[in-house]
């Protein structure tokens, strides 16, 4: 029971969709303190007053709904990339190298990409030989340094 567990956990995309929630619940938060604190102020400067902090007042001194509060702001921005710092640190460099263990890359720089000639896409692998999108053959793509691919002549 516990080694299916762990291997339904221990699934790529299971660890990709987490963190990709995790990192959409601290964007959330910078967000949500930009709309709170530096937007909402100066849509409501046209309403009309004085609060303590780092920031500027728009209105009336004392009318906390056009205190434009860069502190707040600034905070949640602190804390979005200490959260996704430790994110990275406590849960993407650790399942990395399990997952290197297990012979699995995860979290890799994609490899390099082509543009197909017939139909424009620029997201094509360069080892591709068909476009994915228009199934045009491709042209064989130059290894580094200029020479031909292996197995191309």
């Amino acid at each position: 029971m516990l080694k299916g567990f762990k291997s339904f956990v221990m699934r790529g995309d299971i660890v990709t969709v987490a963190v990709g929630l995790i990192i959409a619940l601290a964007l959330s938060t910078l967000i949500k303190a930009f709309t709170d604190f530096i937007i909402n102020p100066v849509i409501a400067r046209a309403q009309g007053g004085h609060s303590m902090g780092l920031g500027w007042q728009l209105g009336r001194a004392g009318n906390k709904n056009t205190y434009l509060d860069l502190g707040s702001f600034l905070s949640a921005a602190v804390y979005f990339l200490i959260f996704m710092a430790v994110v990275y640190f406590v849960i993407v460099v650790p399942y990395k190298h399990v997952q290197a263990r297990r012979g699995i890359v995860v979290f890799a720089d994609p490899g390099p990409l082509k543009t197909c000639p017939a139909c424009l896409s620029e997201d094509l692998p360069a080892a591709a030989l068909k476009c994915r999108y228009c199934g045009s053959e491709q042209p064989p793509s130059a290894a580094p340094g200029g020479r031909p691919a292996p197995g191309t002549l």
